[in-house]
């Protein structure tokens, strides 16, 4: 797929709309030998209102028929003031640059009193979620109705291209199942590579915890995350962690993320990043985003510094297999690396390069983030962070290396590690397309169902038309008092925990009932290969972070001002995280913290034994 074929289809809908009917009215005109003099243009153009118009009416009619002939009902539709709900898109991108995350979604649905809605922006269906049975239809119940679709793949080619999470049906099947075998027990219970890198972070934390300087521990656990994925996935170590820090203050480090640094690794990091950004601003624009971009891909130039990072490594590893195959040695597949598995099987460099791409997303990404969100949690609870550091050092003591026996025992661990992904899941909100079929969505979640009773659409199932994007949002169901209760917006670790634990009783969602009421790793057929690599080398650096230190406070005073969340946000009515909230949370495809996470760490006086 071309990746700037967009431009042909944007330039085919805008000719639809109004390059065809004006021609077809010229047509007519001429054969009837009516001549509109100068009121031809103005003539046209309300000819091509009027047929556009008649369109948009036409499809409702025909989605409202197909709806009753399903026994289902249309979805509810956002009512704006402006035509074309115009209004509610200007009033959602200004939210998305100020307000707190996924806020101006929460509203709407609250206003609605439902949990799944078409935004219906510029007379086209774009449906949002939160309800937990919608969620688990789409991703398992019903995976064969949905796929990625071609909208998210036209936005996303020049960034993406071949790359699993850019791909459907016997593609993505044939990427999957070349994947998975690297994240077999046996692989990812190989615990060196952790050790080695989570070494390195923590004597670069050591050097500022001597001085009393701010680290940005965002950007210190993405080059943790970076290099140990890059050498269990691709037998190379990218080293990011040698390669320069971001100093707290400057006026010159603040990148689209977070903070970044002027050499190559920063160079490489803020473009991965700038694809992610515009990526995200692509969907929020839906399927007008070209109009802004008909002269220039704005993904262009960044995807070129990845291009130029990352293809000496795919190079390489065509090179190598060169050699070995020269002196007729091959291999097995367990001594292989993903990258080397990859270089058997093909010799395509942009295939090659676009999965290695997509691995990076996930296994650099998503890891951060966990990690970045669980110590942000561990510096604003110092309970939590102190209950932690002694079951880590009951089972560990102050200096031995974790296994997975001793990860199966430390429950709370587990526990906050849950609970971090239920607030702050990696991947806040995600898209799926509906097939060519229409289908229907089954009866919603108790959230809205229940306290509308005397509704009697309520007890129908939503019908969804064929070829509609539908954005799901895990971070609001997994806050969802229906299902977490009324302090669903805090972040307490013992609704994981049982009473067999001497813990009080458990909390924790029914996930029997409402399996999608906590999924940050996804569900069905796509569920996150990486699931488990990312529990045991999280859990493993967490591990050697409080067997090293036990202070950690943020550092305000360093953060960049333009990030830190507004006074505003403590007025707010309601139950919102955003009351206690202490870094400003963002999101472009993954979480991250605006300015990134500055904080002093250290060693209290008082813990001179370590226990």
């Amino acid at each position: 797929m071309n990746p700037h074929q967009y431009r042909t289809r944007f330039l085919l809908d805008v000719s639809k709309i109004f390059i065809v009917p004006s021609i077809s009215l010229s047509i007519c005109l001429r054969l009837a030998t009516i001549d509109l003099g100068l009121s031809r243009i103005p003539s046209y153009i309300l000819f091509s209102v009027f047929i556009f118009s008649a369109r948009v009416q036409l499809d409702t009619l025909r989605k409202r028929r197909d709806a009753y002939q399903f026994n289902a009902r249309p979805i509810p539709c956002v009512v704006g003031k402006w035509p074309g709900n115009v209004d509610i898109m200007l009033k959602m991108l200004k939210a998305f640059k100020a307000a707190y995350i996924q806020e101006v979604y929460l509203s709407l649905f609250e206003e609605y009193q439902c949990t799944t809605l078409n935004l219906r922006v510029l007379w086209s269906d774009q449906i949002i979620t939160m309800d937990a049975e919608h969620q688990k239809f789409m991703l398992s119940t019903g995976f064969e109705k949905f796929w990625r679709g071609k909208n998210q793949k036209e936005r996303m080619e020049n960034f993406l291209g071949d790359g699993i999470f850019n791909r459907d049906d016997e593609v993505w099947k044939a990427h999957r199942l070349t994947a998975r075998p690297f994240f077999a027990r046996e692989r990812i219970a190989h615990f060196d590579l952790f050790e080695k890198y989570s070494a390195r972070a923590i004597s670069i934390l050591s050097s500022f915890s001597s001085s009393s300087t701010p680290c940005d521990l965002q950007d210190l656990h993405t080059r943790f995350a970076l290099d140990t994925s890059s050498e269990f996935l691709f037998g190379k170590n990218l080293d990011t962690l040698s390669c320069k820090l971001p100093v707290a203050g400057a006026t010159d480090n603040t990148g689209v993320k977070g903070t970044v640094t002027h050499d190559r690794w920063g160079s490489f990091a803020q473009a991965f990043d700038k694809c992610q950004e515009i990526a995200t601003r692509r969907a929020r624009l839906g399927k007008i985003w070209p109009a802004f971009e008909l002269f220039k891909d704005q993904t262009d130039e960044p995807v070129k510094v990845i291009k130029d990072w990352l293809e000496p490594l795919v190079r390489d590893a065509l090179d190598e297999k060169d050699r070995l195959q020269a002196m007729d040695i091959e291999p097995p597949v367990d001594q292989k690396s993903f990258l080397e598995h990859l270089a058997s099987s093909t010799e395509d460099v942009a295939l090659m390069r676009d999965q290695v791409m997509s691995v990076l997303l996930a296994s650099r990404d998503t890891t951060a983030c966990l990690i970045t969100y669980t110590v942000y949690f561990l510096s604003v609870h110092s309970d939590v962070r102190q209950r932690l550091r002694a079951e880590i050092l009951a089972h560990c003591g102050p200096s031995g290396a974790p296994t997975l026996e001793t990860f199966r025992k430390m429950k709370y661990l587990r526990a906050v590690l849950n609970e971090t992904l239920r607030l702050f899941p990696p991947v806040p909100l995600n898209v799926r397309e509906s097939r060519s079929q229409p289908c229907t969505l089954p009866l919603s979640d108790p959230t809205y169902r229940e306290s509308s009773p005397d509704n009697p659409e309520a007890s129908l199932p939503m019908y969804m038309p064929p070829n509609t994007p539908i954005i799901y949002l895990p971070l609001l169901t997994q806050r969802n008092p229906t299902f977490w209760g009324d302090d669903a917006q805090e972040f307490d670790p013992t609704r994981w925990l049982d009473e067999q634990n001497g813990d009080g009783p458990n909390r924790m969602a029914d996930t029997t009932s409402y399996p999608l009421t906590f999924a940050p790793f996804s569900t069905g057929p796509r569920i996150c290969l990486g699931v488990n690599y990312a529990y045991n080398q999280v859990s493993y650096f967490l591990v050697r972070l409080l067997q090293n230190f036990d202070t950690f406070d943020l550092a305000t005073d360093v953060q960049p001002a333009e990030s830190l969340p507004p006074d505003s946000w403590r007025t707010a009515e309601g139950k919102s995280r955003k009351k206690v909230e202490k870094v400003w949370p963002g999101a472009a495809l993954t979480l991250f913290i605006k300015g990134g996470l500055w904080m002093r760490i250290g060693k209290s006086a008082s813990d001179s034994d370590g226990l």
